[in-house]
């Protein structure tokens, strides 16, 4: 090796994970001969979760491959709806992300959530074991080898989150179908059926109610509906009708 190096060209939609140094065209970037595309990609602070196609000069490569000095490197991001293959859609999201799985659950998407803060191996162990993507904000948890699918959060306000995962994976939406607090599936409850589980004045107002057959948590259109129905409405109106 002569110390050339490569030049890397990041993606501008990739730019918020490297240093400044590393976001104009052609920078300059290390290559030792040994080490990976894929691993040169997140030294530099890119999680491989991020990235789309890989090409060395022109030519698609995979993250295996191993540059050496003086090849130009451009690092292109996901495309977008992004396929996940091999299992149904489903997210698992991390602590930091409970706003976002509840309005995920509001649209009727499978978004299970830890509240706990387990640790970045269970989480990507679980992620594994039960094929879910992982959303995160954490890098490092997006680095993790055992995690199975990933994908970084690029906004820390919900409204922006969701508009960022529905438009990158395109689930199907059904909403009303999820029980927000646990992601179990509703059913249609009769009102005498949960008389012992609303207050007095909400069974004697409402009449129609739903019922999650996970935890029994009972739903009616209370106070907060109209919040929620905006969500909905806005999130039917860019990403599609419900089933879709």
């Amino acid at each position: 090796m002569n110390g050339i190096g490569i030049s890397l060209t990041l993606a501008p939609e990739l730019h918020v994970f490297a240093s400044p140094a590393l976001r104009h065209r052609d920078a300059p970037a290390p290559a030792d001969g040994t080490s990976s595309l894929g691993h040169v990609v997140e030294s530099i602070g890119v999680p491989l979760t991020e990235v789309g196609r890989l090409l060395v000069d022109g030519q698609e490569v995979p993250a295996a491959h191993v540059p050496r000095d003086g090849e130009a490197v451009e690092v292109r991001p996901v495309s977008r709806p992004q396929a996940v293959p091999g299992a149904p859609l489903r997210f698992l999201l991390d602590v930091h992300l409970g706003t976002l799985a509840r309005r995920l659950r509001l649209l009727g998407v499978d978004a299970a959530y830890e509240n706990e803060d387990i640790g970045d191996p269970a989480l990507a162990t679980r992620s594994a074991a039960e094929r879910r993507v992982l959303l995160s904000r954490d890098r490092g948890l997006l680095r993790r080898r055992e995690l199975w699918a990933g994908a970084y959060v690029y906004s820390d306000r919900p409204e922006e989150q969701l508009r960022d995962v529905l438009g990158r994976f395109a689930p199907a939406l059904a909403p009303w179908t999820r029980c927000t607090a646990c992601n179990g599936t509703l059913r249609e409850a009769a009102k005498d059926t949960v008389v012992d589980q609303v207050e007095d004045g909400t069974h004697r107002t409402y009449d129609v109610f739903a019922q999650c057959t996970a935890c029994d948590r009972v739903y009616w259109r209370g106070a907060h509906h109209t919040r929620l129905e905006a969500i909905v409405t806005d999130a039917l109106a860019e990403f599609g009708t419900p089933g879709t």
